[in-house]
């Protein structure tokens, strides 16, 4: 209960900082024209891990559209999540290393002709890279 009372404590006392910043910035015409300031909590690892599970398996449904089936290993979860992981960004990161790091080189197996109809594709990490091999 404690710990809830100087979150809101410490949020209030942010809300109250970024007004006195907006105050210096902006112009009072402007200003006038905030109704409210709403202070999001940082997403955790535990967060971002959700939102990759949630953007592997519009990968996976996408791909099986295709006939593709795609899984990944836990090394990959990780490897994404540590890399993927910013406080003061939120989902961006991890979205934007999922697209850089594994879409882009799936779309290049893919034109390569390495992944096609009926492959079972795997996702990896192995010495802080993304592997995509065959599945046997």
């Amino acid at each position: 209960m404690k710990s809830i009372a100087k979150r809101r404590e410490m949020l209030e006392e942010c809300k109250d900082k970024v007004m006195d910043v907006l105050k210096m910035t902006v112009r009072p015409e402007f200003l006038n024209r905030i109704d409210e300031i709403i202070m999001f909590d940082p997403l955790t690892r535990n967060d971002i891990r959700d939102i990759l599970h949630i953007q592997m398996r519009q990968l996976q449904d996408k791909l099986a559209e295709e006939g593709v089936t795609i899984d990944f290993t836990k090394a990959f979860e990780d490897w994404m999540v540590e890399g993927g992981y910013d406080p003061a960004y939120g989902a961006r990161p991890i979205k934007r290393l999922m697209q850089r790091e594994l879409v882009n080189q799936l779309a290049k197996e893919i034109l390569a002709g390495r992944v096609h109809k009926d492959s079972a594709i795997e996702v990896d990490s192995v010495g802080g890279s993304i592997v995509v091999r065959n599945k046997s």
